[in-house]
């Protein structure tokens, strides 16, 4: 075994080797040949909020099994169905084995087997010839979250700064919330998620826990049984449902006129806490008198769809209850007010003085990445001066449009932009351009490795080293190889490390390993690192970051308060703004689907074999157009048209339509996705993308 590979337990020897694991720092205990298979403590990498802890089983070099580790905080043995048959990922008979070349069209899928060196070679020459006829600016890095590991996910940038490469503005997933957030809470740390154990009244706001973030419902269920009432807030009824008592359903992208609609009632019928805010809050009474007038039951009805009498009872039942907690999704905020939603929902626990009650509060998620100095994996000291950056939400436009210079190679890693990026027939005809150099390293052959030049065989997380922060919890977890890489694939760290010297860059930051850096960067803890059980996460032990006595009310903005009133934004009260839409007849909502994760998973028949695209559509709808159940529909806009098999079902509302999941080309009957609807838009703070603000009309299908 390699140094690194620690058993996490033999079943009859556990106490003896984490006996050893004290004095051995990373030397895998010697275990005499017995009649079970080891088990090795490993992470899910993929970009989930919940950060999954990992049993692997490993039988003659292959993993045979993953279980969830019951030892994990917060995950506590359970696993997704994606994540409960990893190996199938990870020994598919699909993984790309060797380093291709591409021999046929773009987007054929044609290539031969090459040597790494070969493809190394390749990329040099290629690299070189276009900065000295572009300049370095004609490189491109896109990546994202396919891999949630601190080293392997961000060590391309080293690479892309010392080439003096364009940057990407890697905005695609919930910026606007973040911005949301910190508008009104600045820097102020999220409410431990188990804290919902002690709610009485949950709101899931925007959220398919059951889709995304499924070991909170362990946290929801323990709240039920003492009482707890959970009302779920979406645009239509998800599989999240089934654990709430109560479910409103609200017009896209209005959920920040819903919040103004429930302060409004706080305020008119006197729920507030007025010591609370007196003490804690900046702002109440500018917001009472200038904006919450406008926003009557009635007039937010108007807005929303919701019934007037709906949400004066949602009002006072959040105001009365001894300690809500609203869990806040994603979704609603990758609208064009996906910003000013997310601040205005943010205000809500301040007029009632959530944040002051155990089991109170609102959660977005963790911000945990003061714990390491991040910038000794980025190396942002490497860039010699600023150089372009392009927002990874209009790939579609820089591969079409950009010059001085135009993008002339594009390096995709952790990602699948062919799939997950918007308006899908603009970066599809980037793509296909032919002096486009674009080089693919991935684990499987993905819509966007089809279009590359050079295809390069990427580790699964069991294949290399790496560290873990969540964004659902505080917890962390170091992760060691398991497993030799499958074929030839080779690590994000190890491909740039050859880059590196291929290119002549000389630092000794691209001599060391995986390992090397991760235990360069834990012998220099952070205060906040430092604070915490150390020793386990050198062993590859799940462990959590401790948080500071009273840390709810200790509000990290600049006036330490909580701040409904913030004169630093445009708009220094929250508002109520329209979201952009389209002129056409559905809202389309793309969300989750249980068996993917954005275009993760796409390889596994055992999870893709049955209904891929499909159209849920409400019935009175249908009938109005003349569609019925199980026929082929088309859902089309000014920027594309994609095909679906139409569901009929009343959980949606009118005017809505739905499609689950993020698919491969592969799986879908038009050769498009959903995101060939959706636009280039950005959000109207922190730049990010604006899946769900689009509308579409549908036609009957041939």
């Amino acid at each position: 075994m390699k140094r690194g590979q620690f058993p996490f337990l033999s079943r009859k020897q556990i106490e003896k080797s984490e006996k050893q694991l004290e004095s051995q720092k990373y030397t895998v205990p010697q275990i005499e040949e017995e009649a079970y298979m080891p088990v090795y403590r490993s992470v899910c990498p993929y970009d989930c909020p919940d950060t999954c802890g990992l049993l692997i089983h490993v039988e003659e070099g292959k993993v045979s099994r993953v279980e969830g580790d019951p030892e994990h905080p917060f995950t506590r043995g359970t696993l997704c169905p994606k994540m409960n048959h990893y190996e199938r990922t990870v020994h598919s008979p699909r993984r790309i084995a060797t380093p291709l070349l591409r021999t046929g069209p773009k987007g054929s899928g044609q290539f031969t087997a090459i040597s790494w060196e070969e493809a190394i070679g390749h990329i040099q020459l290629k690299w070189k010839e276009i900065i000295a006829q572009y300049g370095a600016e004609a490189i491109l890095p896109y990546s994202y979250a396919g891999s949630m590991g601190l080293i392997q996910r961000n060590v391309g940038q080293p690479l892309f700064y010392s080439l003096g490469a364009s940057q990407l503005e890697r905005t695609i997933c919930s910026p606007a919330k973040g911005f949301g957030w910190n508008a009104v809470m600045g820097q102020t740390m999220a409410p431990h998620p188990q804290e919902i154990q002690s709610s009485d009244f949950i709101i899931l706001w925007g959220i398919h826990t059951l889709a995304t973030n499924i070991h909170s419902l362990h946290d929801i269920n323990i709240a039920k049984k003492k009482g707890a009432k959970v009302w779920l807030i979406d645009t239509y009824e998800t599989g999240t449902a089934k654990v709430a008592d109560r479910v409103i359903v609200v017009r896209p992208g209005t959920d920040g006129a819903l919040a103004l609609g429930m302060m409004h009632v706080l305020a008119r019928e006197n729920l507030i806490d007025k010591e609370f805010i007196a003490t804690y809050v900046v702002g109440y009474e500018e917001l009472k008198a200038t904006v919450l007038p406008n926003y009557s039951p009635e007039v937010v009805s108007g807005i929303t769809g919701i019934a007037a009498p709906v949400i004066e009872e949602l009002a006072r039942m959040y105001a009365k209850a001894q300690a809500p907690f609203i869990t806040l999704g994603s979704g609603l905020s990758r609208y064009g007010n996906g910003a000013m939603t997310v601040r205005t929902i943010t205000c809500l626990p301040a007029l009632i003085g959530a944040w002051a009650k155990p089991g109170g509060g609102l959660f977005t998620s963790t911000s945990t990445g003061s714990a390491f100095d991040g910038s000794r994996v980025t190396r942002e000291d490497f860039q010699d001066k600023p150089t372009r950056i392009v927002n990874m939400n209009q790939i579609g436009e820089a591969l079409n449009e950009l010059t001085d210079p135009p993008i002339m190679s594009l390096y995709v890693y952790v990602s699948n932009p062919a799939i997950v990026a918007p308006d899908q027939n603009r970066v599809l005809q980037g793509l296909a351009r032919e002096d486009l150099f674009t080089v693919v390293h991935e684990r499987f052959m993905t819509d966007t490795a089809q279009y590359a030049d050079i295809v390069l065989p990427a580790t699964t997380s069991l294949e290399h080293s790496d560290i873990y922060r969540a964004y659902g919890h505080y917890g962390m977890q170091r992760a060691y190889a398991v497993i030799e890489p499958v074929g030839q694939a080779k690590s994000n760290w190890e491909v740039f490390c050859l880059l590196a010297a291929a290119m002549g860059i000389d630092k000794p930051f691209f001599k060391q390993s995986a390992d090397e850096l991760i235990d360069s960067i834990l012998a220099q803890p952070t205060p906040w690192m430092a604070k915490a059980p150390m020793e386990k996460l050198l062993a590859g032990l799940p462990m959590e970051l401790p948080l500071p006595a009273g840390y709810k009310t200790k509000f990290n903005t600049p006036s330490r308060k909580i701040e409904i009133l913030n004169t630093r934004e445009a708009e220094h009260l929250p508002q109520y703004t329209k979201p952009h839409g389209d002129d056409a007849a559905f809202w389309l909502i793309n969300s989750p689907d249980i068996r993917l994760l954005n275009s993760s998973f796409n390889e596994r028949a055992d999870l893709t074999q049955d209904n891929k695209m499909l159209l849920q559509m409400n019935p009175a709808d249908a009938a109005a157009i003349g569609l019925r159940e199980d026929q082929l529909v088309i859902a089309y806009n000014g920027r594309g048209e994609a095909s679906y098999q139409l569901k009929v079902i009343d959980k949606v509302p009118a005017g809505v339509v739905v499609s689950e999941g993020v698919w491969w080309l592969e799986h879908t009957t038009g050769r498009r996705s959903s995101n060939v609807l959706t636009s280039q838009r950005l959000t109207d703070s922190g730049k990010g993308s604006t899946f769900y603000d689009v509308k579409v009309n549908v036609r009957a299908g041939r």
